[in-house]
């Protein structure tokens, strides 16, 4: 996993969250074969992630792994939107992480989420196709009449979106409106686009598929994603574990590298 070096981030919050975790394997009417012992501990994770957050599931899942390796963590990435439905409708998932704090506070007041923890910040950026083919030269005259992808205001990604057009007074007539910023991301990498407004670490993830063009005053529009642990989960010591380490200063060196502000400092406090 490169840039990471789990064994040494991690080793502080390892000693405090595995007496945790065992819990599973000791508890009371477990047998003494070995296999059962080791179903007994397995600590498997459902994270319902916005769709921002897949870039993160490859390097959670190893720092997951690192901490206690029965803590396995699965994903489902989705618009936030999608996901409080998920939820709602009786879903399976652990923990929660939204793109927003709009989301999460509706998930709260409906009793489907426990206590929410900021985890990080993202802001956004237009993004066009590898060689710019449609002249793209910023939030300018030269969207006329070009083909932009947007969200939807009901998720995240929309409302910021709106609130920047609104800052700019510019009303872009959007080609499509989709749920997810990965929709977005796709059809302007796939070229059925000529532009879209992404966070920026959907940018980076995108690498040399796509081409980045500042929006302005989009610093002023930043969006805090909140992170829970759900009202239900199927092992709540190891969906807090999790929780604990998406919010640890440990793993804040791996938001940073992917284009996130972690809220964590080093030290494992609120920056």
């Amino acid at each position: 996993m490169t840039g990471i070096r789990p064994r040494r981030l991690l080793r502080r919050l390892a000693l405090p969250l595995l007496p945790a975790l065992a819990l599973a394997a000791c508890a009371p009417g477990g047998g003494d074969d070995a296999a059962d012992a080791g179903d007994a501990a397995a600590a498997e994770v459902v994270v319902l992630g916005a769709a921002s957050t897949r870039v993160l599931n490859d390097d959670l899942a190893a720092a997951a792994a690192d901490l206690d390796p029965a803590l396995r963590p699965t994903f489902v990435n989705a618009g936030s939107t999608a996901l409080v439905s998920q939820l709602r409708e009786g879903s399976p998932g652990d923990v929660f992480i939204s793109a927003d704090e709009k989301h999460m506070a509706d998930a709260v007041a409906e009793g489907l989420v426990g206590e929410p923890v900021d985890v990080a910040t993202n802001s956004m950026v237009m993004v066009v196709p590898k060689g710019n083919p449609a002249g793209i030269t910023g939030v300018d005259d030269s969207l006329d009449g070009a083909k932009v992808v947007l969200c939807d205001v009901q998720v995240p990604c929309g409302r910021v979106s709106a609130a920047i057009q609104e800052d700019l007074g510019r009303d872009i007539d959007a080609a499509s409106l989709e749920q997810s910023v990965s929709d977005v991301l796709g059809k302007v990498a796939g070229g059925n686009a000529d532009a879209g407004w992404v966070y920026r670490t959907d940018a980076a993830a995108a690498g040399d598929d796509v081409e980045v063009i500042e929006i302005p005053g989009a610093e002023r529009h930043i969006n805090t994603l909140v992170a829970a642990v759900t009202a239900d989960p199927a092992d709540r010591a190891a969906a807090q574990a999790l929780l604990d380490l998406l919010s640890s200063g440990e793993f804040a060196e791996v938001w940073a590298r992917h284009g996130f502000t972690p809220v964590a400092g080093d030290d494992g406090a609120d920056a």
